[in-house]
């Protein structure tokens, strides 16, 4: 069975964006299909929560002025069923604030498409578990 996931890429450098979704792919895995949206500001990530069913959002780490860390800290607060979290990391040293912000995952740059894709898929896969 195919499933479909939407997954919100947030990064205020388009460059960071394409990296993320090349990193995943259309496909990660053969029953696995990603739609993206990208949001590259706080208010058009929320407007895209709010219109959208999203299952997942890679947050940049070092994205201004508005960072991923503290987005995702943010979420839990601002949403019944936020979608899940991972941060894109440039610092190992970095993952204890990954720890503070609540996020569910994190992942470091330069992003690996082997394992990228494959934490984004058990990501999903584990929210569709959820909420199913």
């Amino acid at each position: 069975m195919n499933s479909t996931y939407t997954v919100l890429l947030y990064s205020d450098k388009p460059k960071v964006r394409d990296g993320m979704r090349s990193a995943i792919g259309d496909r990660p895995v053969p029953d696995v299909s990603i739609e993206y949206l990208e949001a590259s500001g706080y208010d058009e990530a929320v407007r895209l929560i709010d219109t959208f069913e999203i299952d997942l959002i890679l947050l940049d780490g070092e994205a201004q002025p508005a960072g991923g860390m503290g987005i995702a800290r943010q979420l839990p607060d601002e949403f019944d069923n936020p979608p899940l979290t991972c941060l894109v990391l440039a610092r190992a040293a970095d993952k204890w604030l990954a720890a503070w912000s609540r996020a569910d995952a994190t992942l470091m740059h330069p992003l690996d498409p082997i394992r990228t894709g494959a934490e984004v898929v058990e990501l999903l896969r584990s929210r569709s578990s959820v909420t199913r």
